[in-house]
């Protein structure tokens, strides 16, 4: 990187990875390793150890010491939203990404998105990924090859519609000037779909997007992993409260769409609470959901 950080001193944009880790110490340096390695020169990577009970604060520091162009930010445990708030506001970059502190990213994903959003005008360029299982399966998510752009609608509509585009915060790129207002638009508590609540946001605010269907992003889906683990309150109503959050907050028009974004969720999560191996563990939040439903 670069010596200076100034922008006016730079002769090329500069690309600023926020990484929240909370106790991940087995996984994180081979996801810095994977950042470390990337084609795009002048890359900025922000990492924030939220609040961790293991070594991952000490590795962190050993890698700042390696790396220049590493800054650790280290904060009481406040969540995934707030450790991706934090690093966010104290990234430099011109472009902003993220990436999970147990996943990794092939070595051109960043100079690849960052090609696409030039060569369109585009203040988001995102791609697919792929999800690495337990089991060893591979999953391959929106992998078509095909390079497409979308107007400030339909980037909207197919992130909302969530078949076409992921949720994840962590296959996207974007422009740095998004960000503005979104450290009190967004609630700090969230735990789970977060990421849908901030890229509606982000997606709201951009022009356009660009997306690529290519899958550099590595997503890790651990046994331990939130992702993994037994249900819980916050699994089921943390989406369901995204999803209403967005329809008080969505302009007009987009009322339709976030309404049905809702009605998917709350019947997705009704199906899973009434087919689970232990249906009667959670015949309380099958209630609530089913309450929802008929309100």
């Amino acid at each position: 990187m670069s010596g200076s950080t100034g922008q006016k001193e730079r002769s090329m944009e500069r690309i600023s990875v926020v990484v929240p880790a909370y106790n991940l110490a087995p996984y994180l340096g081979a996801s810095l390793d994977s950042l470390l390695a990337q084609t795009y020169p002048e890359l900025e990577i922000v990492v924030v150890d939220d609040g961790s009970r293991d070594e991952t604060a000490q590795i962190i520091r050993e890698y700042m010491e390696k790396h220049p162009n590493i800054r650790g930010i280290f904060q009481e445990n406040g969540g995934v939203t707030s450790a991706r708030l934090t690093g966010a506001a104290a990234a430099t970059g011109d472009w902003i990404g993220f990436m999970d502190g147990d996943d990794w990213v092939e070595p051109t994903m960043y100079a690849r998105l960052l090609e696409n959003a030039k060569n369109t005008g585009a203040d988001i360029s995102h791609c697919g990924h792929q999800i690495h299982f337990p089991d060893g399966r591979i999953e391959y998510v929106h992998q078509s090859g095909k390079l497409r752009t979308q107007d400030h609608a339909a980037g909207l509509w197919e992130l909302l519609d969530n078949r076409q585009v992921s949720l994840s915060l962590c296959t996207k790129l974007y422009r740095r000037e998004l960000f503005q207002g979104l450290s009190s638009w967004m609630p700090r508590d969230i735990r789970y779909n977060e990421d849908l609540l901030m890229n509606y946001y982000l997606f709201d605010r951009a022009k356009s997007a660009v997306f690529e269907g290519i899958c550099p992003y590595h997503y890790l889906l651990r046994r331990d992993s939130a992702s993994c683990k037994g249900i819980s309150e916050a699994y089921i109503f943390d989406p369901i409260r995204v999803r209403r959050l967005l329809l008080e907050r969505c302009a007009p028009e987009m009322r339709d769409m976030c309404r049905q974004a809702l009605l998917r969720n709350l019947l997705f999560n009704y199906a899973q609470l009434d087919v689970h191996p232990r249906r009667g563990e959670y015949a309380e939040f099958r209630h609530r959901v089913r309450q929802m439903l008929l309100a």
